[in-house]
Formats: structure tokens, sequence, C-alpha cells
């Protein structure tokens, strides 16, 4: 019984993307494990902005320095 969480940043995903990325990762597993699907779990965890940090940086912060060395 398989169960694979993945965790997003609360920024708009849709209802059709979250779908997109349970089928996915349903089959996956499928085609890797041969798990059945109806035994394998998915969890989308949504996070919010200020929680999610990269580089060191809050994830806002990190955005922003990358936006800035941009060329443009």
């Amino acid at each position: 019984m398989p169960i694979v969480t993945i965790q997003v940043t609360r920024e708009g995903v849709t209802p059709e993307q979250k779908a997109a990325l349970i089928k996915g990762a349903t089959d996956l597993l499928v085609d890797v494990l041969n798990k059945p699907p109806a035994l394998t779990f998915v969890i989308i965890q949504e996070v919010e902005l200020e929680n999610w940090g990269v580089g060191g940086l809050p994830t806002p912060e990190f955005r922003k320095r990358m936006a800035e060395k941009l060329p443009g």
C-alpha cells in the first residue's frame, strides 16, 4: 500500500492539475513497482508560501533575488 505525498506551495494549483498529479504518481507506481492503483494513495499538501524556503531563504526572497539576476 504505497502512500505518495506531494507538497506544493499554495499558489493556485487547480483541481485539474491536482488530478493530473494524482494520476501521474499512481501510474508511476503501477509502471515501476507493479502496485495496484486501488491500493495506492496520493496526498497533496499545499503549504503557505511563507512556510517554504529554498537556498537558505524564504521563497519570496529567493525568487526576488533570482529575478534580480535575470537579464533584462
